[in-house]
């Protein structure tokens, strides 16, 4: 990781806009129900990094544990703290969320710990943002969106997978009992949310801010 440079890719000025920005999620929760069978949120701008390296190499994930304070996950899986957490995506690569703005520390502290070793680090946070579903008939509309079996014997909390959902692709990540996450692409956003909407319809669809 030697002679890399880094940059901050937030600006401190500016009002920064989600994916679904234009949805107005924001005032849709103020209009929505108190109580529905679903509840969906934009957990929006937070900071992404994807993360490559060698999972075997005991300097690599001891690196990324004084880092960050995580262990590196195992196969399908995602492991989180108060603040940050850090999903499987492949044999040699992982998805790191932390709090908006802190992704340019985080980046940072991560590149000082992993010093000299054959890693790659790339700030994503601009290419995808994640929706929250959550609630008692929150698995039953992924039932009906991806073709991947949710129920709990197979997908436990802490699990995490990519998969078909409707006519696209994305991420599901069990955060919960009964909340899950969506990680979507940028693209998508406006088509994953439109599916959202008319899957839950007939269960009620709270919007969270």
């Amino acid at each position: 990781m030697s002679n890399v440079n880094v940059y901050k890719q937030r600006p401190d000025s500016g009002r920064a806009e989600s994916p679904l920005f234009h949805a107005g999620l924001d005032e849709l929760a103020r209009k929505g129900k108190n109580s529905a069978g679903v509840t969906l949120r934009e957990k929006k701008l937070l900071g992404h990094l994807t993360l490559r390296g060698d999972a075997s190499d005991p300097d690599f994930a001891g690196g990324v544990h004084k880092a960050l304070g995580l262990e590196l996950p195992v196969a399908l899986t995602l492991v989180a703290n108060a603040d940050a957490s850090l999903q499987w995506l492949g044999p040699d690569e992982w998805l790191l969320i932390v709090p908006g703005g802190s992704e340019f520390a985080t980046e940072q502290r991560l590149r000082e710990a992993l010093a000299g070793q054959h890693v790659s680090l790339v700030n994503v946070s601009g290419g995808q943002t994640i929706l929250e579903l959550a609630g008692p008939k929150a698995r039953e509309v992924l039932m009906k969106s991806s073709s991947y079996d949710v129920h709990p014997s197979n997908f436990p909390v802490g699990k995490a997978v990519g998969t078909v959902f409707a006519k696209s692709q994305l991420v599901i990540r069990r955060t919960g009992e009964e909340t899950w996450e969506l990680l979507v692409r940028r693209s998508f956003a406006d088509y994953i949310w439109l599916w959202l909407q008319d899957a839950s319809a007939e269960y009620g669809l709270a919007i969270k801010a």
